[in-house]
């Protein structure tokens, strides 16, 4: 599903462009307003998941591969706009860095994995099927799965239209298509049967996998975005508050750990060739005589990758390399979010410190885990003379 550069034209990535930057806009400010301090780390933790997740390619039944996402999970735990964020930053630093998806089809990217997937998962199927459930109801879990399943295969959907719209809108004038060769009738049925019938089923597991491993052992992740919903154990009811934002350092290690295992089906994904690496097989297998134009000239837009195809040897150590890529973008994902919240905060206080008043902090942003002052209400200011 990572669109590389050439595929789409400059005005889809455009498009795409208009699409995210309000959708960027808006998940700063609700992020900043809904995520505290102490869950940021959840946040960076999140897009490293879903940058690892990625890596794991998976067979199809066409000789293709196809990956899950993870973006459905993040936002069953921080929130849809709390996944915008940690998505767009692993499709990030998979392009920087690995040449993983275009740079100039960073934005269409965006809108597909970063903002279709996790908005259709969470509001159109998770949180309808989880009406009326219990936190540690199974029902739960499994309506996080099938958000995950039905988010994961309407992003498959939008990038298939977008490359099968390629042809249509922009070709020569004797027909011949400047960027991706392929009509609807070929991208829309590939990218379906990939996610319909693998990608969409690991999506689902995983998901349900991770959201019954936390309703177990650590539900008060789960009650970060599930504030007002009943608990029914008596046993979870005495859980601690404190959230263990650490429990997904050994699990991220293991994904790490299991990153060349995508490398055992040795074939690329539908739609994410490099034309230029095997021309003749490009050409044959799309019956043309040239490579489309804009395609040609788009293709190797950004050579700067550190770790291009996640591996530094040249092949030499596929395996090596494809561990070493997963711990690298997992650290540098983690350094950058860490840091931009962190500049957040700072130009927040300054600016606070700045003004003429200062009210007291939104409700939303107390920490639950801090002891309050004796005869002070939450969200009220705490008493004269008293420490914050």
């Amino acid at each position: 599903m990572h669109i590389p550069d050439g595929y789409l034209s400059p005005e889809t990535c455009v498009a795409g462009a208009a699409v995210m930057i309000p959708a960027w806009a808006t998940a700063g400010r609700r992020v900043r307003r809904t995520v505290k301090s102490r869950y940021v780390p959840l946040l960076a933790i999140g897009a490293a998941y879903a940058f690892l997740v990625m890596m794991l390619n998976v067979p199809v039944p066409d000789g293709t591969t196809a990956h899950a996402v993870g973006a459905v999970l993040i936002a069953v735990v921080l929130g849809p706009w709390a996944a915008v964020i940690a998505v767009s930053t692993a499709l990030a630093i998979q392009a920087l860095f690995f040449g993983d998806g275009g740079v100039l089809a960073y934005t269409v990217n965006c809108t597909n994995m970063a903002l279709i997937m996790p908005m259709v998962g969470y509001h159109l199927v998770y949180r309808p099927l989880a009406r009326s459930t219990s936190l540690t109801a199974p029902r739960r879990a499994v309506a996080a799965g099938l958000g995950g399943y039905v988010g994961i295969n309407a992003a498959a959907l939008a990038a298939g239209v977008e490359l099968g719209l390629q042809p249509t809108l922009f070709h020569t004038a004797h027909g011949q298509p400047l960027y991706a060769p392929y009509h609807l009738a070929q991208s829309v049925p590939a990218m379906m049967l990939a996610h319909l019938t693998v990608a969409g089923g690991v999506e689902f597991a995983l998901t349900v996998g991770v959201v019954a491993y936390l309703q177990r052992v650590n539900l008060p992740m789960l009650r970060i975005n599930h504030d007002a919903v009943p608990e029914t154990d008596a046993d979870v009811v005495a859980a601690p508050r404190r959230v263990r934002w650490w429990w997904a350092l050994l699990p991220l290690a293991l994904l790490a750990a299991a990153a060349p295992i995508g490398l055992i089906y040795n074939a690329g994904a539908y739609g994410e060739d490099n034309p230029r690496s095997n021309t003749g097989r490009f050409l044959s297998r799309n019956h043309l005589s040239a490579l489309p134009a804009g395609l040609n000239h788009y293709a190797n837009f950004w050579h700067h990758a550190l770790f291009n195809g996640y591996d530094f040897s040249h092949d030499r150590h596929p395996a090596l390399g494809y561990v070493v890529a997963a711990v690298f973008g997992t650290v540098v994902i983690c350094v950058v979010l860490l840091a931009l919240f962190g500049l957040a905060r700072l130009v927040g206080r300054r600016a606070g410190r700045s003004g003429t008043t200062a009210g007291p902090p939104p409700p939303e942003l107390i920490d639950l885990d801090r002891p309050v002052p004796a005869g002070t209400s939450v969200g009220a200011a705490p008493a004269p003379g008293s420490r914050p």
